[in-house]
C-alpha cells in the first residue's frame, strides 16, 4: 500500500495556500511508512474514516465536511511544494481503486492521531501514561466508531464539523463486550466525542441499531450542547460526551465538612434549581438566574426558613426542547421538571452562570453544594433511573443506550419491543448486571467528586423488577445500593411505586437502609383537613410515624418520608382553592395529571375576593404545615409553599418555565410576614423539640391519646400529647368539623403551666407565638378547621 498519498478524481485541481489546500470531495487519504501530516481544507465530503495498517496504528482515509483539522494545529510550513500521483488505495472491507490526475498541495504539521487498542477499563474517558482511553459497552455491535472533534471548531460550528471516525477493529480494540482504544497526544480537555454503532437492524429481537446517529457515551462526566436555557435559536442542537483531564481538582476548602445530618432531623425543602431564582423578581442579574450559582444566592432564605436539606428535582443532563422536536400537542411547552435523561453522570450543562459550557457546570455545582454544606444543608438529588430521553418506538430519540445496545440497557418484551413502566415510553433494564453496575457507578460518581449527601429515586418501583419485568422480592440493584460502602453515609430514598401497578409504600425492599415516600400520610391527611368522615385512625397513625407501614425489622420512623405537596399535584395553595385540576395550558385537553386530588376549594373554584374563604384557605394551610412538622418521620415540603405560590390550579406544569414554576420573590416579600413568618416558626419550633424526632417509634409513655371514641365514624376532632419531662409536653388538637370543638384541656405536668404556642385560626402574628402565650385555661374553644398547639413550660 502506497502511503502519505491524496488521490481524487474528476481531474480536480487545489489551489496551493500557506495554510491549507481546498479540494472539492472524493478524497482518500492513506497514510505513509513516514508520513508527513497535510492539512487539507475540503467541501462538501461527508466523513473521516480513520483505519489501521499493519503496524496497529490509526490513520486517516477521508474527512468529514470542512475545515476537518483546526488552525489551531496548524504549525509552520515544513518544507516546500510536493506531487502526488493517484495510488491503490485498500479500504478495510475490499480493494477500491481510485485513479487522480495529479495534485499539488503544501506540507504542513499537524498532530497525527495515533492510537494504541487501549484499555476495557474503567468504561468512559481516562487518562493513561499512553493517551486518552476510550471504553463502550455493546453486547451486540457489530462495528464501533469513534468519533471526535477538535479543539478550536469556532464560535459558529457545530460539533459534528470535521468530526473524525475511528473506526475500533473488533479483533484487537474489543475483549468480551468492550468496545476501547485509547488516542496518543489527543488535547486533555475540550475534545467532542461520540461514538456510531451498528449491530443487527432486527426489531423483533429487540435491536435498534442506527450507525448514522453519534451517540452520547453512557459514561460521560460531562456533556456539550446548547449552553442557554431555553435558547429557542438553538433548539435543534445536539448532545456530545467531552471529557477534561486539564482543570485542577475542585478546592473544597479547609473548614469544609460535610453536614451529616441524622435523618431523625431532617426538614426537606423539594425544589428546582431553575425555577428557584428564574424570575426577574429574584433581583439577581441575568446571567446567574436559574442557576447554580443563583441557588447560593439564595441559601438565606433556606437558613430563615429553617429547612436543613434540599431535595433538587433532576440535575442530570437532559433537553429542555424535547416536546418541540416534532408537532404534537406538548410542542409549546419546555420541559422544566427534568424527568428525562439524558446522561447519568453530567450535570444539567445549561444551569451554569453565563452560558458557561459543561466545565463551567460542573464546578458551579461543587461551588452549590460547598456554599449549602457550608450553611448546614444537605443537598439530596432527585434521580431517574427508570427510564430515559429516547422515548418509544413510536416518537423515538435516539441519543445514546437505544443505539448503543438497546436489547441490554431497556427492558424489551418476547417480541421485542419496549416494556413501559416508566409511563414514558421505555424502561431501563436496571437489574441488568451491566445496567445494575451504571447506575452504580453513576450515583457513586455524584458522592465522590460532588459530595451529594442523598439520592431520591423517581418511580423507584421500577428498579424492583426483573429483566423481564416481573417484581423480584430481593431485587440486586436495591440491596447493592443500600450494601454500597460508598454509598454508606448517603440517604436513600424510593418513590414506592410506578406506572405499572407495582404499589410497594411500606413494602420497599429496604435492607433497614431506604426511606420511602409515603404516599399513604399525604392522601390520608388530606383526607382528614378537608373533613371526610372516617379518617381520624389514620391521621393519628400517620402522625404518630406511620408503625403500621414501617415498625418491621429495625426500620424507623424516620424511613417514612411525610409529604402533603410535591412537586407534581397542586400546589399546598392550590390543594385549597381548586376541587378540580385545570390544565389546559398544557395542551392535552386536560387528560393529563392526576383526576384525584383529595383537594378542597373551601367553597369556591379558584382565586375570589371572598374574605372568608381566602382566611379559611389560609387556615387550611397552616393546619397542613403544622400536622406535617410535628409527625413523627421526615418531613418534605415543597418550594414555594411557604409563601402560598400557585399555579391556577395545573396539577401538572412540567412544560411550563415561566411564572406557573417560578419563585416568586415579589409575592414572598409581600407575604413575609403572614404566610412566611408561620411557616419558618413551626419548622423552627420542630427542629428545637426532639418530642418530634424520635429515633424510634413512639411508645404508649411516649402519648397520650385524648380520645375514648374511636369508631365515631363522623367524628373529625383529634387531640393528643406528646410526653417530654425535659423539654415539656406538647398538646395539640386539629378540628375538622365546620363548627366549634369546646375541648377539655388535661393538666399540665407538676410545676408547669400550658402556654399556647399556635392557633392557626389566630391572625399574624398570633398565630404562633414560640415563646408561647399563659392563660390557657381548663377549656379551648378549638374554631371549625383549625389547629392549635400547647407547650407545658414551667
Amino acid at each position: 500500500m502506497s502511503h502519505g498519498t491524496p488521490v481524487m478524481s474528476d481531474s480536480c485541481h487545489a489551489k496551493t495556500s500557506a495554510l491549507a489546500v481546498n479540494i472539492p470531495c472524493n478524497l482518500a487519504f492513506v497514510s505513509a511508512d513516514k508520513p508527513a501530516p497535510i492539512l487539507i481544507r475540503l467541501s462538501g465530503c461527508k466523513r473521516v474514516i480513520w483505519g489501521k495498517n499493519a503496524t496497529g496504528i490509526h490513520s486517516a482515509s477521508g474527512f468529514y465536511n470542512q475545515d476537518v483539522i483546526p488552525h489551531r494545529w496548524v504549525e509552520k510550513v515544513r518544507g516546500s511544494e510536493q506531487k502526488y500521483k493517484s495510488v491503490n488505495v485498500r479500504s478495510q472491507r475490499a480493494d477500491e481503486i481510485v485513479i487522480e490526475d495529479e495534485v499539488t498541495v503544501m506540507s504542513e504539521s499537524v498532530p497525527s492521531l495515533k492510537s494504541i487498542p487501549g484499555l476495557p477499563n474503567p468504561l468512559g474517558v481516562s487518562e493513561t501514561e499512553n493517551g486518552i482511553n476510550f471504553a463502550l459497552f455493546s453486547q451486540h455491535a457489530t462495528s464501533v466508531t469513534l468519533c471526535l472533534s477538535l479543539p478550536d471548531r469556532g464560535d459558529d460550528a457545530s460539533p459534528n464539523d470535521g468530526m473524525i471516525e475511528l473506526k475500533l477493529d473488533p479483533h484487537s480494540n474489543k475483549a468480551g463486550d468492550i468496545w476501547h482504544i485509547c488516542v496518543q497526544e489527543l488535547p486533555r480537555s475540550n475534545i467532542i466525542y461520540g461514538y456510531r454503532v451498528d449491530g443487527p437492524r432486527d426489531y423483533d429481537l429487540g435491536h435498534r441499531f442506527d450507525n448514522s446517529v453519534v451517540l452520547i457515551d453512557p459514561y460521560a462526566k460531562l456533556i456539550e450542547g446548547r449552553r442557554i436555557f431555553g435558547d429557542s435559536t438553538d433548539k435543534s442542537s445536539e448532545f456530545y460526551g467531552t471529557y477534561d483531564f486539564v482543570s485542577q481538582p475542585f478546592n473544597w476548602g479547609d473548614n469544609y465538612a460535610l453536614p451529616n445530618i441524622p435523618e431523625k432531623d431532617l426538614v426537606v425543602y423539594e425544589m428546582s434549581i431553575r425555577a428557584f431564582t428564574a424570575d426577574k423578581s429574584s433581583g439577581l442579574e441575568h446571567n446567574i438566574r436559574g442557576s447554580y450559582l443563583g441557588v447560593i444566592e439564595k441559601i438565606p432564605h433556606l437558613l430563615e426558613l429553617g429547612v436543613n436539606a434540599v431535595e433538587f428535582l433532576p440535575v442530570f443532563e437532559f433537553d429542555e426542547f424535547e416536546f418541540q422536536r416534532r408537532p404534537n400537542p406538548r410542542d409549546h411547552m419546555i420541559n422544566t421538571w427534568g424527568y428525562s435523561t439524558i446522561n447519568f453522570f453530567a450535570p444539567m450543562t445549561r444551569y451554569a452562570s453565563s452560558g458557561g459550557g459543561p466545565i463551567g457546570a460542573s464546578r458551579e455545582f461543587k461551588e452549590m453544594v460547598k456554599a449549602l454544606h457550608l450553611a448546614g444543608i444537605e443537598v439530596i438529588l432527585d434521580v431517574v433511573y427508570n427510564h430515559t430521553n429516547e422515548a418509544d418506538d413510536k416518537n423515538s430519540y435516539t441519543t445514546s443506550f437505544r443505539g448503543i445496545d438497546n436489547k441490554t440497557y431497556y427492558m424489551v418484551d418476547g417480541n421485542g419491543q419496549l416494556m413501559n413502566f416508566s409511563g414514558c415510553g421505555n424502561t431501563l433494564n436496571c437489574n441488568h448486571p451491566v445496567v445494575m453496575e451504571l447506575i452504580l457507578d453513576s450515583l457513586r460518581h455524584w458522592v465522590t467528586e460532588y459530595h451529594v449527601d442523598g439520592f431520591r429515586f423517581d418511580l423507584a418501583s421500577v428498579l424492583c423488577r426483573g429483566t423481564d419485568g416481573s417484581p423480584l422480592d430481593a431485587p440486586p440493584l436495591i440491596r447493592a445500593i443500600a450494601k454500597d460502602s460508598i454509598l454508606s453515609r448517603c440517604k436513600i430514598i424510593s418513590e414506592p411505586w410506578d406506572c405499572g401497578g407495582l404499589y410497594l409504600v411500606g413494602k420497599f425492599p429496604n435492607w433497614d437502609r431506604w426511606a420511602e415516600w409515603n404516599g399513604i400520610y399525604r392522601d390520608d391527611m388530606r383526607r382528614f383537613m378537608k373533613g371526610d368522615a372516617g379518617m381520624k385512625g389514620g391521621f393519628a397513625t400517620r402522625v404518630a410515624g406511620s408503625a403500621d407501614l414501617y415498625n418491621v425489622n429495625n426500620r424507623k420512623p424516620y424511613h417514612g418520608v411525610n409529604f402533603i405537596i410535591a412537586h407534581d399535584g397542586f400546589t399546598l395553595y392550590d390543594l385549597v382553592s381548586y376541587n378540580h385540576k385545570h390544565n389546559d395550558a398544557n395542551g392535552e385537553g386536560g387528560n393529563d395529571g392526576s383526576n384525584d386530588n383529595l383537594s378542597w376549594n373551601c367553597g369556591h373554584e379558584g382565586e375570589t375576593s371572598d374574605v372568608n374563604i381566602k382566611a379559611l384557605r389560609f387556615r387550611q394551610m397552616k393546619n397542613f404545615h403544622l400536622a406535617l412538622m410535628i409527625s413523627q418521620g421526615v418531613p418534605m415540603m415543597l418550594m414555594g409553599d411557604e409563601y402560598g405560590h400557585t399555579r391556577y390550579g395545573n396539577n401538572n406544569s412540567y412544560g411550563h418555565d415561566t411564572a406557573l414554576n417560578h419563585f416568586q420573590w415579589e409575592q414572598l416579600d409581600a407575604r413575609k410576614n403572614e404566610c412566611f413568618r408561620f411557616f419558618s416558626e413551626v419548622i423552627k419550633f420542630r427542629q428545637t423539640h426532639k418530642v418530634f424526632r424520635h429515633e424510634s417509634f413512639i411508645g404508649k409513655n411516649e402519648i397520650t391519646w385524648h380520645e375514648d371514641n374511636w369508631e365515631n365514624y363522623e367524628s373529625k376532632f383529634i387531640a393528643f400529647t406528646l410526653h417530654d419531662g425535659d423539654e415539656g409536653d406538647i398538646y395539640l388538637a386539629f378540628n375538622a368539623h365546620d363548627y366549634f370543638v369546646k375541648v377539655p384541656i388535661p393538666s399540665p405536668p407538676q410545676a408547669r403551666r400550658w402556654f399556647r404556642v399556635v392557633d392557626t385560626n389566630l391572625e399574624s402574628s398570633n398565630d404562633i407565638v414560640p415563646e408561647g402565650v399563659i392563660g390557657v385555661g381548663d377549656t379551648y374553644n378549638v374554631a371549625p378547621y383549625s389547629s392549635i398547639l400547647l407547650h407545658a413550660k414551667p
